[in-house]
């Protein structure tokens, strides 16, 4: 999902995110009051401040003043505009401010409603303005320059003249007397030009304004231009009459009238001028005395009023009680705007954003680090991650910190300065900027400096547009570079304490996507930041960097004489040895074009060049300043010692000398940030000029005194005739590389990867040495085999890792290549043994594609272990030819161990496959014989199957061979069985037996019992297959007692059929309801007739008995049903015949009770019911003895029939 695709409302749309005062049309309007979010904080701002404000509206108060802070883009002025809206109730597009927040339920507490809704009741002017576009800067001179502008405010608010104050008061008079409309009427009529046009034009119309008020008859003219002649003056108005003016206007006004003056910007107007904040003290403390509570003043600034009252140095004790209603917002409260305006996700992308980061939590989490101990906001879980995206919650109150601190330190223009520069805005913009980007994108710190640089001056931005040409930082001249934004992020960040400025905070910042990886990002930084410190542009002090200003750069080098450790000195010489003079980090040793490269350890005067050296041999240079330097003896002697090239420079401190005075210089330039006087910067340039001469004539000194040099090595010195330097070392690290690698010489032939993979290809066309039949490297190989031998012998596997530990050091110095391919050579001969992660690899259970990778990839060093490889014995081997050949058929085609195991298992697999197919019959018919052979031999394969090992393989085989062979012998019939005729007898056996135990409770017939007893015996048996061949005949024998058997019990059952069809016929017979159910009866027969001419299975056969005795029932009792509704029909209608017979009789006019006749009452019809007397008396045989007995049962007979009897039924028992 692309990143425009998240938002809930189009991240592009034209949002006005930056609120300026002044600023008035209907779209901007409705789409702020829509748009606008009421935080937590809000909401408590609005309850304090409309508490306050009803003050004034139920009553009378002095306290009507507000101040509202906060600091850069915090919302302050959106804040004041919102508050203009609601209490003039402004209407936008038919709904008013206060409809705006009701509809959308902006405010929680009804409270603060009802006191909004109170004040949209009264009638309100509201004045808004920027106190630092309405004030001029000359007048700020000015002690009244407060009031004078809330005058021409107010004045305009009228309608009246803001510029010339003289002309409002002539205006403000017209008005009071009824006759401004006229003058305006008459002017326009006698000049045709509006007077709110013309009259800015004072100067030039004070004949037409004194012709127009003589000829209104307002004033003689005589007065009109002695009055124009004033209001050429200057004008002044004191705080007292400003504060009447607003009083008498409200006052006339009447219905509780209040007049609001909300002024933007105010903290930043009053600046440190004490006299403007005096100004506005007694403009508020006047207006409060006079209106009490009907004119209000709200003002913002970026302080609180206490913290500017305390600079100021005067008694604002009274202001601070004006401005009693004190709002602060604080950067929570722009979080929360942000997220809500600009952030707001969709449903779908909530989703998307929740499983993404799931998934990627760990990665995020170890992606975005700050280690200076100062909290910085990460993302708590799924859903702030969600809300956020794609910034980072650090990044809000970061930003806002930066905004305050590049004000405060001058390094902006005027318009951030007048606040045009948002929080809003500036996460906008910078969401446009990724806005075609996919998910894990993330904003990274610097892209807000794309949207401030505009803001920023010159002289700030210089730096970075400088970079940006800078061939060194930016070769190819793209607008986007990588050491820019660094540098741009530094600059953001350099006055911010919060953050500090170091490698692994900075990498954090420059995070621009959740999968970038940090080690490499971080290199990437630490690159660029060392590319930027060699320009100049940043200073590293310590780990923390730091953007350097033009004024810093020009200044750098303002103090001298500073101290330079010794230490300072050898670090220097290491530097313009190991970095210039000979910067060769490598030995290259001549055999094999290069192949071998050897490190060594780089020190000067014992102290190495770099931190993490750990080679075998050291090249150790030794300058005038250390104390190591003896005579040639003991040289000699250390030389021989230490694996090390010895060095000795001759006793000449000159280019000393030059590095000591090279690093004072460097230090004046690196250090130095006190002094910021611009006269420095000659003697800077200077300095600099000086520094390069020195470092180059240090260098110039230092390569003669290394041509110049002893040298020893191997307890030798060194005749070397040439004289350049690196010639010189080079030579001398050869003589060393070759004692000390003294077995490098077991490498004959080079390998490499591809080597390794031919090995187990069978590609390898350089199993031995041109000419000759030895194996190439073979010294190499057996040290290798060796070493491992040993190993195994002490019970301990060896790992990749240790042996390229081991032969890649000192005396052998091979390279990986070398290692891996003795290794693999080893493995392939059958030599060693491989293991990873505890499971043993082979040829047969990995492809060589993976046996290669666990050889070469460095993620297998430690997880790769070897061992000693002991291979098969004869009788081990004879074990599995034997079991091959008698229980697959086939005889080893290899000698090989790996080979025979694969070829082994592979048939082991088939037969495991093909004993699987026979196991779906025995789940489909359990009494085939041979499953428990056929479940052994299933385990012999899958155990033997599960070896990897050929060691262990071979044992195995070994050990269970009997098991092997026998289940090979007795697997064959089982074969036969399922693969011929002999299935289909056992199938026909199991099928006729069935039949028989269903019915042998009713079976009494020796020769069926005898037949059965065979077929069962030759069934049970574990391999039946030589006596199957018998089963056909004693199952045709068993079928033909059986069929006459069936035959004999057939005819009892028959006949009790027969009795019970002519039951129901005979019963049915003059029956209403016989032509309805004889039909269905005789089918229903029929169909159990079928059953019993067709069944065979005696079992079946006894129960069609049962059924014809219960169908014979159930028709009696259908017949019963049926004919008694017919009758109780027919009943009915016969009863309604003759009632309407009776009625339609003719006869005389009579009493109309006495002709009606009541309709015959239907004969009552009985129920019939038919029962079996086998399910009255379920006993099957009684036991009489004496004629009690008799009198007994038949008891207990009456009382059954009596149970069965019900009212109106007739109950017909069958026997």
């Amino acid at each position: 999902m692309m990143i425009r695709e998240m938002f809930a409302k189009p991240i592009d749309r034209d949002m006005k995110g930056v609120i300026k005062v002044g600023q008035d049309d209907n779209v901007n309007i409705q789409q702020e009051l829509e748009e606008y979010v009421v935080t937590r904080e809000l909401q408590k701002h609005f309850r304090d401040f409309f508490d306050s404000y009803k003050r004034g509206i139920n009553g009378n108060t002095d306290k009507m003043g507000v101040w509202i802070s906060g600091f850069f883009g915090s919302g302050k002025s959106h804040f004041l505009k919102i508050l203009s809206y609601l209490l003039e109730n402004k209407t936008v597009n038919g709904k008013t401010a206060l409809d705006y927040f009701e509809e959308d339920s902006k405010i929680k507490d009804r409270m603060v409603l009802a006191d909004m809704r109170l004040a949209a009741t009264v009638p309100t002017d509201v004045v808004l303005f920027n106190i630092d576009s309405k004030g001029e800067q000359s007048g700020k001179q000015n002690k009244d320059a407060i009031v004078s502008v809330f005058l021409k405010v107010f004045n305009e608010m009228q309608g009246f003249c803001g510029a010339i104050p003289f002309l409002a008061d002539l205006e403000r008079k017209l008005s009071e007397e009824g006759r401004y409309e006229e003058f305006k009427e008459k002017f326009e009529d006698s000049f045709g030009t509006e007077w709110t046009e013309a009259r800015n034009d004072f100067d030039f119309i004070q004949d037409d304004i004194v012709e127009v008020l003589a000829d209104m008859d307002f004033m003689s003219e005589e007065a009109a231009r002695n009055w124009c002649e004033r209001a050429t003056t200057e004008y002044s108005i004191s705080i007292e009459r400003f504060a009447d003016l607003v009083k008498r206007y409200i006052d006339r006004k009447g219905n509780n009238h209040h007049v609001v003056f909300l002024v933007d910007e105010i903290g930043q107007y009053i600046g440190d001028d004490s006299k403007l904040m005096l100004n506005l003290q007694t403009v508020t403390e006047d207006l409060g005395t006079a209106c009490q509570g009907k004119a209000w003043i709200i003002v913002t600034s970026q302080q609180d009023i206490d913290s500017i009252t305390k600079t100021k140095g005067n008694d604002f004790s009274k202001i601070q009680g004006r401005f009693d209603t004190r709002l602060s917002l604080s950067s929570a409260n722009v979080d929360e705007v942000i997220r809500e305006r600009v952030l707001k996700k969709t449903e779908s992308a909530n989703e998307t954003l929740f499983l993404f980061y799931d998934d990627k939590e760990t990665i995020i989490k170890n992606l975005i680090l700050f280690n200076d101990g100062v909290e910085k906001k990460l993302y708590a879980n799924r859903s702030n991650f969600a809300e956020v995206y794609p910034f980072i919650p650090y990044q809000f109150n970061l930003l806002g910190s930066v905004l305050t601190s590049i004000r405060t330190h001058g390094a902006s223009g005027k318009h951030l300065a007048e606040g045009e520069r948002s929080m809003l805005a500036l996460f906008k913009e910078s969401a446009v900027r990724v806005m075609e980007y996919d998910s894990g994108t993330i904003v990274p710190f610097h892209m807000f400096y794309d949207a401030l640089e505009q803001f920023l001056d010159h002289s700030h931005k210089g730096v970075i547009s400088r970079a940006l040409d800078n061939d060194y930082l930016n070769p190819n001249h793209t607008e986007e570079c990588f050491d820019v934004n660094v540098l741009k992020t530094l600059f953001m960040i350099k006055y911010v304490k919060e953050i500090k400025a170091n490698l692994e905070n900075i990498t954090s910042l420059m995070v621009s996507n959740v999968n970038d990886d940090r080690i490499e990002l971080m290199g990437k930084v630490e690159d660029a930041l060392k590319r930027l410190v060699r320009q100049t542009l940043v200073q590293k002090n310590g780990d923390l960097y730091v953007f350097l200003t033009d004024e810093e750069q020009e200044i750098n080098i303002a103090i001298k004489n500073q101290p330079v450790d010794p230490g300072e000195i050898t670090a220097k010489v290491s530097e313009l040895i190991f970095d210039g003079l000979f910067d060769e980090k490598k030995y290259r040793y001549p055999a094999f074009s290069g192949r071998y490269a050897f490190g060594f350890n780089q020190l000067v005067d014992d102290k190495p060049y770099k931190a993490g050296q750990n080679h075998d041999i050291t090249l150790k240079i030794l300058t005038p300043n250390s104390d190591e330097i003896s005579d040639e003896v003991t040289m000699r002697m250390l030389s021989a010692q230490s694996r090390c090239v010895l060095v000795i420079l001759p006793d000449d401190r000159t280019f000393l000398d030059e590095i000591q005075s090279s690093l004072q210089i460097e230090k004046f330039i690196r250090f130095d940030a006190t002094n910021t006087v611009t006269k420095y910067e000659q003697i800077k340039e200077a300095k600099k000029v000086e520094l390069r001469e020195r470092s180059a004539a240090a260098r110039l000194f230092l390569e003669e005194a290394l041509k110049a040099a002893t040298i020893y090595v191997n307890g030798d010195r060194v005749q070397i005739a040439s004289k350049d330097v690196s010639a010189r070392i080079n030579d001398a690290i050869g003589k060393l590389v070759a004692s000390v690698y003294h077995k490098l010489s077991y490498i004959d032939t080079a390998m490499s990867e591809l080597d390794i993979k031919k090995l187990f290809t069978g590609s390898d066309n350089q199993m031995t040495l041109v000419g000759t039949n030895t194996v190439p490297n073979s010294l190499a190989l057996h040290d290798v085999n060796d070493y491992i031998s040993v190993n195994t012998s002490r019970h301990t596997k060896t790992s990749m890792k240790t042996l390229l530990d081991r032969f890649m050091k000192a005396p052998y110095g091979f390279v990986e290549a070398d290692v891996q391919w003795l290794v693999g050579k080893l493995f392939k001969d059958g030599d060693i043994a491989f293991y990873v992660n505890s499971e043993s690899v082979s040829l047969l259970s990995k492809s060589v594609d993976e046996i290669v990778r666990f050889i070469t990839r460095k993620e297998f060093n430690e997880r790769l272990m070897t061992e000693k490889r002991v291979r098969a014995s004869e009788k081990q081997k004879k074990a599995v030819r034997e079991v091959m050949k008698e229980m697959f058929g086939v005889a080893p085609t290899s000698d090989d161990d790996d080979a025979v195991m694969g070829g082994f298992l592979n048939y082991a697999n088939n037969l495991k496959n093909e004993i699987e197919k026979l196991e779906i019959h025995y789940k489909n018919q359990p009494l085939y014989p041979g499953k428990a052979l056929v479940q052994q031999g299933k385990k012999l394969m899958i155990d033997v199957l599960q070896m990897k090992n050929a060691n262990e393989f071979f044992a195995a085989v070994d050990r269970d061979r009997d098991d092997f062979l026998d289940f090979a012998e007795d697997f064959e019939p089982v074969k036969k069985f399922f693969g011929g005729d002999q299935i289909t007898i056992f199938d026909r056996a199991i099928r006729l037996m069935a039949i028989y135990d269903d019915s042998r409770t009713f079976i009494v017939n020796d020769e069926i019992e005898s037949t059965v007893a065979q077929v069962k015996a030759i069934m049970k048996k574990s391999a039946p297959y030589s006596d199957i061949f018998k089963l056909p005949g004693l199952l045709d024998t068993y079928i033909s007692a059986y069929s006459s058997l069936l035959t004999e019990m057939e005819k009892p059952i028959l006949a009790a059929f027969d009795e019970a069809r002519a039951r129901v016929l005979s019963e049915l017979e003059g029956k209403l309801c016989k032509d309805a159910l004889r039909h269905k009866f005789l089918n229903r027969f029929d169909e159990l007739y079928e059953k019993a001419t067709h069944c065979n299975n005696v079992a079946t056969l006894q129960n069609i008995k049962v059924e014809a005795d219960a169908l014979k029932v159930r028709c009696l009792n259908e017949i019963a049903s049926a004919e008694n509704k017919i009758l109780v029909k027919k009943a009915a209608e016969e009863a309604r015949k003759q009632a309407q017979e009776k009625k339609e009789q003719p006869g005389k006019v009579a009493d109309q009770k006495a002709l009606y006749v009541a309709p015959a009452p239907a004969p009552k019809v009985k129920k019939q019911r038919t029962v079996s007397i086998k399910t009255i008396n379920t006993e099957t045989t009684w036991q009489i003895e004496t004629a009690d007995d008799v009198r007994k049962y038949v008891a207990e007979l009456e009382k059954k029939l009596i149970d069965q009897l019900e009212e109106d039924t007739v109950l017909h028992v069958e026997f």
